[in-house]
């Protein structure tokens, strides 16, 4: 089975495997879920995506600061290194939308939790 583990601070966090071995374990615990295509996902994660109101980039530095938490300490959270966080909160690099989620995770913002 190709598996990947994510770990966070030496502990495995995350499994990662194909979709096919997912449906697959699914059928096996008896578990009743019809198949999701691949574009099923994408359009759904597209739209949990696009609800995140994340302010912008400019106020990052602000909002980090504003939780007490260390530049580095957000970034290892996040999963980049301290240098392109700073990238972004500087305003010369636009993150992607895994990093914007984990940001918006890491920070609270509302929107991401389905907070008002």
């Amino acid at each position: 089975m190709d598996l990947q583990v994510i770990s966070r601070d030496g502990e495995p966090e995350y499994a990662v495997l194909p979709w096919a071995h997912y449906q697959a374990l699914l059928q096996a615990a008896g578990v009743a879920r019809p198949q999701e295509t691949a574009s099923t996902f994408q359009s759904a994660e597209s739209t949990a995506s696009a609800s995140v109101d994340f302010p912008s980039f400019d106020q990052l530095g602000s909002l980090r600061q504003a939780k007490g938490l260390e530049l580095a300490q957000l970034a290892r959270s996040v999963g980049i290194s301290p240098s392109y966080l700073e990238l972004i909160e500087n305003g010369t690099r636009q993150p992607d939308a895994a990093i914007r989620r984990s940001l918006a995770w890491e920070l609270g913002v509302p929107g991401w939790r389905g907070e008002p």
